[in-house]
């Protein structure tokens, strides 16, 4: 088994879905886990998970789009477990169903802020940490959507686009210091639409659903992924098995973008 026992993990974002599976799999692993995520109560649940587990684990809430909020969020880690050894910038946030012409600048600049900035800001206040034991692993949850284009999502590509280059940017950057930046990019994965789905009516959370099934039915694997088979990519990618990786991304998509999908012109 994979393990990280005695490392120091943020992960953001962790109250739900793909958060919350990396959490529980790091959490599994022997780390001590820091829960971060604007909503208490999923992000309690989470720790609830993990204690009930016989893991270790507390929550801090915070916005990763507010740098002092960021800040204060690693200080709390470093204060509560004496140091940091890895960090999971999964935080994000969709961008509707637009086209760009008809998307408001506030709500493009709001995607680019949480997904973008937040991984960014994280990034800042933990780096300096890495830097001082000349150790450290960051791994960012990109998408598919970062590798392809995707109707009706400019701002959550862009969004996603601009993680992967950055984590190949900060690999390059910071390797010398022994810190390794990697990247998920997960495809359709069965998160109940995420937060999403509390939002909809019935009617349209069951419209939804069967669209990315039908989707997901035409990638070679045939189905949508569950949070956990993402969450353990990225706790291989956190520990010392992949050692020798850094600016990677790694696609965790049923063999979503290895493939032209001809949809219903196949059929």
């Amino acid at each position: 088994m994979t393990r990280i026992d005695h490392k120091t993990a943020i992960v953001t974002g962790a109250g739900n879905g793909i958060g919350r599976a990396i959490a529980l799999a790091f959490a599994g692993a022997g780390a001590n886990v820091v829960v971060s995520d604007v909503l208490a109560d999923d992000g309690e649940r989470t720790v609830r998970e993990i204690t009930d587990g016989g893991g270790e684990a507390f929550f801090v809430a915070a916005d990763v789009s507010d740098a002092q909020q960021v800040e204060d969020m690693v200080a709390a880690a470093v204060g509560r477990y004496g140091g940091l050894d890895i960090l999971a910038n999964n935080a994000g946030i969709g961008g509707g169903k637009l086209r760009l012409h008809e998307i408001e600048p506030e709500d493009f600049d709001r995607v680019i802020s949480v997904n973008l900035r937040g991984t960014f800001l994280c990034s800042k206040y933990a780096i300096p940490h890495f830097l001082a034991q000349r150790d450290g692993r960051i791994v960012n949850t990109a998408s598919t959507y970062g590798l392809i284009g995707a109707p009706n999502a400019a701002a959550y590509c862009a969004s996603k686009g601009a993680i992967i280059n950055l984590t190949r940017q900060l690999a390059v950057d910071y390797g010398p210091d022994g810190i390794r930046v990697n990247a998920v990019c997960p495809g359709y994965i069965d998160t109940h639409l995420g937060r999403r789905g509390p939002q909809l009516t019935k009617e349209e959370f069951d419209a939804a659903t069967a669209v990315r099934e039908k989707a997901a039915g035409m990638q070679p694997l045939r189905r949508q992924g569950q949070p956990a088979e993402v969450g353990e990519v990225v706790l291989f990618l956190a520990s010392d098995a992949a050692s020798f990786m850094t600016g990677s991304i790694v696609a965790v998509d049923g063999g979503c973008v290895t493939t032209f999908n001809y949809g219903e012109a196949s059929n």
